[in-house]
């Protein structure tokens, strides 16, 4: 597969303004919106939720947070390596999210608007 563009003379041209606006407006990428925003903003509050706790537990629960879990490996140590590992989580998990959800709706949206030129 080649990823080389097309001359300036061979492509299509761009939807217009009004093209775009009226796409916006339309049902099926409100609900592309929907789906998005459903999926990104809880598992971003969680995520800054999660990180804040950590940060706050780091700075007024010392004790706590030095307990040892095994030799010298102590809760802080643990729960800073678990938030390198949630972000990878979330990163997979979205690109699962959006490989199955949004974009074929994406895919769906450009073609309609790509096959009205």
């Amino acid at each position: 597969m080649t990823t080389e563009t097309p001359p300036a003379t061979q492509r299509a041209p761009l939807p217009s303004t009004g093209e775009f606006c009226e796409v916006q407006r339309s049902v099926e990428f409100g609900e592309l919106r929907r789906v998005h925003r459903s999926f990104a903003f809880p598992l971003t509050a969680a995520f800054v939720t999660w990180y804040l706790l950590y940060v706050l537990l780091s700075n007024y629960a010392g004790g706590f947070m030095a307990t040892k879990v095994a030799g010298n490996v102590n809760i802080a140590l643990v729960l800073g390596l678990a938030q390198f590992l949630t972000t990878f989580l979330i990163a997979w998990w979205y690109a699962r999210h959006a490989a199955d959800k949004l974009d074929p709706r994406a895919e769906a949206i450009k073609s309609r608007m790509e096959s009205a030129e």
